[in-house]
């Protein structure tokens, strides 16, 4: 008998320079050594300085785009970034009922050019439809206070606290990235109901390129799970790739704002 090839379906939105979204997705999760299916959310008119456009793709196309792949291709992990809207998270949310692996959920929700890539109107249909069937939430500082309303975690016991709070909104375990945070050390903390799980601790690599980091780690956190590693070392492995990618992002010359990191690096 064949070995089956390990499969994540991401469902996001396109990202027209490449560095985020669908196309970080599907880098990070081929880079990995794993297939990638994708269904596409939106649209975006983009590049390394702005989001000009979106263009929500209707929520019955991304359902019908959900309903093939799942239909047909032996899917092993979900991964879920930009929804953008009510309806589509709502469509989203219906299919996820009857999928039975894991699915990782990357709340997209701000451009790393400040523009909103979730509508102000949808963050409570995401918490209400789509947490409770994470598991794994993976924020970074200013998604995990917008989903709570509450200020920015500035510690990494303020990040445990909140990785805390999050888990009450249903999600099985949080991963609360801590780019945002100031300081030479970068920490990420996995909680779950029970506590800390795992911290991860990078030095902070000074760079512009960052765009597409949170899609990329946790397509690589997916991609892991897919290849059949637990979650504490699927975090593990993917927070190593996404650290290389990061330090490599300089050897490209992509675009004249916030250039992608480096998702071949093992590679080219």
């Amino acid at each position: 008998m064949r070995k089956k090839t390990p499969i994540v379906l991401t469902i996001a939105g396109s990202d027209s320079a490449g560095g985020a979204g669908i196309q970080a997705d599907l880098k990070a999760i081929s880079a990995n050594s794993v297939y990638g299916a994708s269904v596409i959310t939106a649209v975006t008119a983009q590049n390394t300085t702005a989001v000009i456009a979106v263009h929500e793709v209707p929520a019955d196309v991304v359902a019908a785009q959900i309903d093939a792949v799942l239909s047909d291709l032996d899917v092993d992990v979900i991964k879920l970034g930009m929804l953008f809207s009510v309806s589509i998270i709502k469509a989203t949310s219906k299919r996820l009922i009857t999928f039975d692996g894991p699915v990782v959920v990357d709340p997209v929700m701000i451009a790393k050019s400040g523009d909103a890539l979730l509508q102000d109107v949808a963050v409570d249909a995401l918490i209400r439809h789509i947490l409770p069937h994470a598991n794994l939430l993976t924020p970074n500082l200013p998604e995990a206070a917008r989903l709570l309303n509450s200020s920015e975690a500035t510690t990494p016991e303020e990040m445990v606290a909140q990785g805390r709070q999050l888990i009450e909104l249903g999600p099985k375990a949080v991963l609360m990235k801590g780019g945002h945070a100031v300081g030479g050390i970068c920490t990420d903390v996995l909680v779950n109901a029970n506590g800390v799980i795992a911290t991860y601790a990078a030095p902070r690599i000074h760079t512009r390129n960052t765009h597409g980091t949170g899609c990329t780690y946790s397509s690589a956190i997916a991609a892991q799970l897919a290849n059949g590693l637990d979650l504490k070392n699927a975090v593990t492995v993917a927070h190593g790739y996404l650290q290389a990618a990061i330090k490599a992002a300089d050897n490209l010359h992509i675009g004249k704002g916030h250039g992608p990191v480096h998702h071949f690096h093992g590679q080219w």
